[in-house]
């Protein structure tokens, strides 16, 4: 077996990694200030970014669940790997030949059991789309020609064929070396009499890709009247493929999605190709599943979901009973997105596909463009099924879709689609539709609760941060000044921490002109995790001020920090001199008094200092 990774291997990685390039392909970074980068934290949800990256250090934090780590441990955590898989996934992905330190090359067999899969995968998907060319693979093509999709779509997309034999992918991929647990563990295979058999077979094969572009699964669909098995068939739950967290073409679609900060959810795989054949690059599908939450986590770290309400995400669904009932599934996770999100539904019932088939290109681009919002869509399907000739049909269609009013959260919207609902009803009686729908969001909600107020932040504390924070990040600008600190200087736990961890690496004296090696520096002299945690939180967190003025800025943290030790010694004397007595202890009053007009004259060029006077 191999041994350690040499450590020159690991560093020529995390040089050839950048962290932005490697986050970015799961999330969508934007320009934070400060040379650093901010996104919607791939490891929890939330609802504004705090997942920051800091690209001249190599180091991301998330400042609302406290994952942090360099590129490594990103790809570690993101993908569930071991710290060698993590490695050897970035080496792979940067074009490098790791060795070990008890010599040889790292041989494919040695590698984890994700990299094994994935290649069994990536060979599988080459398999199938070498054999879409094959005579007996006559169906499959006819199936995309009747579906508007040439040749070289099929390329685009990477559709194959799996041979309607029993062993073909089976006997292909373990004479590529890859066991028969492998193949089954991975969903490619099933357990057969005699070994392995295939578990798509006579079928046209689309591959499923993550975010970075790996094939993890396929959906394979019947073509022969022989198959008794379902249309549509997914590779079942896996370690690579899991359902629920699977969009069909995230891979194509990222980049559009975040230029755009749009999102097109579709129903299948064709369908994601007629929209992006057609000019909407943005669509995406589930597999085999309806679309839900980790779906929405997905799709929001693309959008960089904020309040501000810029982007959007559409839905396509039919406009029978079917198409309608889906829309209305949507809306119950509707406000787990912030962004504006809508339907667009084809009311001959026609897919996209088909769409693109019977009326070209611009009527699927005309679909999207003529979406409606998923708030109106579902109101007016509701109300859509009572008579509203009478008014018991129109009391009736009120008291169904006020629960959906009601569940607005946003107030002023909930108003502005009651006065809508009044209007679709024909009441013409606002008050009374809003009081109606006020009394049901009172039943749904309770009394509101009052928000907690913030914590104020000490102003000493915050003063100690932000020197710790150029310590970390410029800690040349800091100079011998902040070694010379007394350590009670700092009062916040996280503070005393990680001013021992500074000085336990030698202190800013040690640390040059700083940057990813001083900060490697502090991460092997913290003494436990906590204490990693909080060197790579304070090496992401921005400093308070301008680049062209850290100079100036460093300068005035550190008079600010030694005020306020004057200050604490002010107080000493001040305390000291209250307890003698003039008179009988005249010469040592005298004394504390000389002291307190120097502390005193030192606290105000201090301050003058950290004022920048």
């Amino acid at each position: 077996m191999a041994g350690r990774i040499r450590d020159v291997d690991i560093a020529l990685v995390r040089e050839r990694s950048p962290i932005a390039e490697v986050i970015g392909e799961h999330i969508q970074l934007r320009n934070a200030g400060g040379g650093n980068l901010k996104g919607l934290c791939p490891f929890h949800d939330e609802k504004s970014p705090s997942f920051n990256v800091t690209p001249e250090r190599g180091m991301y934090f998330c400042f609302g669940c406290s994952e942090g780590g360099d590129v490594i441990t990103f790809v570690e955590k993101i993908e569930h790997l071991s710290f060698s898989e993590a490695v050897e996934r970035l080496a792979q992905r940067a074009g490098i030949q790791l060795q070990y330190e008890q010599g040889g090359y790292v041989p494919r067999r040695d590698h984890g059991e994700r990299a094994r899969l994935i290649e069994a995968h990536r060979a599988a998907a080459e398999f199938y789309v070498e054999r879409l060319m094959a005579p007996e693979a006559g169906p499959g093509r006819r199936f995309l020609s009747e579906r508007g999709f040439e040749r070289a779509d099929a390329e685009t997309f990477g559709v194959g064929y799996a041979p309607a034999e029993w062993e073909a992918l089976a006997r292909h991929l373990m004479g590529r070396g890859f066991t028969a647990d492998e193949l089954i563990k991975g969903g490619l295979a099933k357990e057969g009499r005699r070994g392995p058999i295939d578990r798509f077979r006579g079928r046209l094969i689309w591959p499923i890709r993550d975010a970075t572009g790996d094939v993890i699964g396929f959906g394979a669909r019947k073509l022969l009247d022989s198959d008794d098995g379902p249309k549509y068939l997914n590779t079942p739950e896996s370690p690579l493929y899991k359902k629920s967290q699977v969009l069909y073409g995230i891979d194509l679609a990222k980049r559009e999605i975040s230029r755009r900060s749009q999102a097109v959810i579709v129903e299948g795989y064709t369908d994601v190709m007629a929209c992006h054949l057609a000019g909407v690059p943005t669509a995406v599908a589930t597999c085999g599943t309806s679309f839900g939450e980790e779906h929405i986590k997905i799709l929001r770290r693309f959008l960089l979901d904020q309040a501000e309400f810029r982007g959007e995400v559409i839905f396509t669904f039919d406009g029978d009973a079917a198409g309608q009932k889906a829309a209305l599934r949507a809306f119950a996770d509707e406000q787990k997105f912030v962004t504006q999100t809508y339907v667009a539904v084809q009311a001959d019932g026609l897919d996209p596909c088909d769409l693109r088939v019977k009326q070209g290109d611009a009527a699927v681009r005309d679909l999207i463009a003529s979406r409606e919002p998923l708030f109106q869509f579902a109101i007016r399907s509701t109300i859509s099924r009572y008579d509203l000739r009478s008014n018991e049909g129109k009391i009736a269609a009120l008291d169904a879709a006020a629960p959906i009013v009601a569940g607005i959260k946003d107030a002023g919207l909930r108003k502005r689609y009651a006065i809508d609902l009044d209007r679709w009803l024909g009441f013409m009686d606002e008050r009374f539709v809003i009081q109606r729908i006020a009394d049901v969001a009172r039943a749904q909600h309770g009394r509101p609760q009052r928000a907690p107020r913030p914590v104020p932040v000490d102003p000493h504390v915050r003063v100690e941060g932000e020197l710790l924070k150029l310590a970390v990040q410029r800690p040349a600008l800091l100079g011998p000044r902040f070694d010379a600190l007394d350590p009670q200087a700092f009062t916040g736990p996280d503070h005393v921490t990680l001013q021992k961890v500074i000085a336990s690496a030698g202190g800013t004296a040690a640390a040059g002109h700083g940057g990813r090696e001083w900060v490697d520096r502090l991460l092997e002299h913290a003494s436990d995790e906590a204490a990693r945690v909080l060197v790579t939180r304070f090496a992401v967190e921005a400093i308070q001020a301008d680049s062209h003025a850290e100079e100036r800025y460093g300068a005035a943290m550190l008079a600010a920090i030694e005020a306020i030790a004057v200050d604490r010694a002010i107080a000493q004397v001040k305390s000291r001199i209250q307890r003698l007595n003039p008179v009988d202890e005249q010469q040592d009053y005298n004394r504390l008094f000389g002291e307190l007009v120097a502390l005193e004259q030192q606290r105000r060029v201090l301050r003058e200092r950290a004022t920048g006077n």
